[in-house]
């Protein structure tokens, strides 16, 4: 199988992961729209690959209320994507033994732009999709913390544990739909998310290059749920079983409360 879609809205590819597949899905011959924060970083992108296969769109997905009108605006003055690629993040560590120490605002934010503000760009842009009639997709980064919290970052923890029941619930409504839901779930991976941590946090995890090899390969397989790499003490053949028997557990709870059909 090849990549299916022909045009993705980039969502956070100024940095990290985002930026990283934008480059990548270029490479492929597929048509990127960024959107980021940084204005430079994304006139940086289209200048590198040049306007007939990248374009851009300055938003911050933190701003809530915008949400709506960014989605009507993007997708008129860009009519052709079929994909929404969701990849925009923060991650705090946050000390939750004394409330005297415990960093609320940071936890809100991690919850708020991981979580809240990929449910409310899904509502944004789903009826644009739904609308075109052939095959969309929606592709949404989460981690394999989503699955196994890290204690100390207790707020991206819950914020993409969150996330992934979300893409469970809705992939199982579109599922006789035009939507494709897929989430790709990655490692640690060396990008500057982890920049608080100092110097080491650029170190840790998977090279960047070496996982958008693996995430395009999956995202071109077709497969709905694309898992990479390993968490540490964790195999990836241990949080496999710890995927699929929930996703197993999912599916059989949901075809109950739809009375046993399909």
């Amino acid at each position: 199988m090849s990549f299916p879609y022909k045009h993705v809205l980039m969502i956070g590819a100024t940095a990290g992961i985002g930026k990283a597949m934008a480059n990548r899905l270029i490479q492929e011959g597929v048509k990127v729209t960024a959107v980021g924060r940084r204005e430079g970083r994304l006139d940086e992108f289209v200048t590198s690959h040049g306007a007939k296969k990248a374009s851009a769109e300055q938003f911050d997905i933190a701003d809530s209320n915008e949400i709506p009108t960014f989605a009507v605006n993007v997708t008129k003055r860009y009519p052709d994507i079929d994909c929404v690629f969701l990849n925009a993040g923060t991650q705090a560590a946050i000390n939750l033994s004394d409330p005297a120490k415990w960093d609320l605002n940071a936890f809100q934010r991690d919850v708020s732009v991981n979580f809240v503000s990929f449910v409310n760009l899904t509502h944004a842009f789903l009826p644009f999709l739904l609308s075109k009639g052939s095959t969309t997709g929606l592709i949404y980064t989460t981690s394999h913390l989503a699955y196994i919290p890290a204690a100390g970052l207790s707020g991206y923890s819950a914020s993409k544990a969150a996330l992934n029941s979300f893409i469970l619930c809705l992939r199982d409504q579109l599922r006789n739909s035009s939507v494709k839901v897929v989430e790709l779930s990655p490692p640690v991976v060396q990008t500057e998310l982890h920049d608080y941590m100092g110097a080491r946090g650029r170190e840790m995890g998977m090279p960047v290059a070496d996982f958008t090899d693996a995430a395009f390969a999956g995202l071109a397989s077709g497969n709905d749920e694309i898992f990479i790499g390993d968490l540490s003490v964790v195999s990836a053949e241990r949080l496999g079983r710890i995927v699929n028997e929930r996703r197993s557990a999912f599916n059989d709870l949901s075809k109950m409360l739809r009375g046993g059909k399909d």
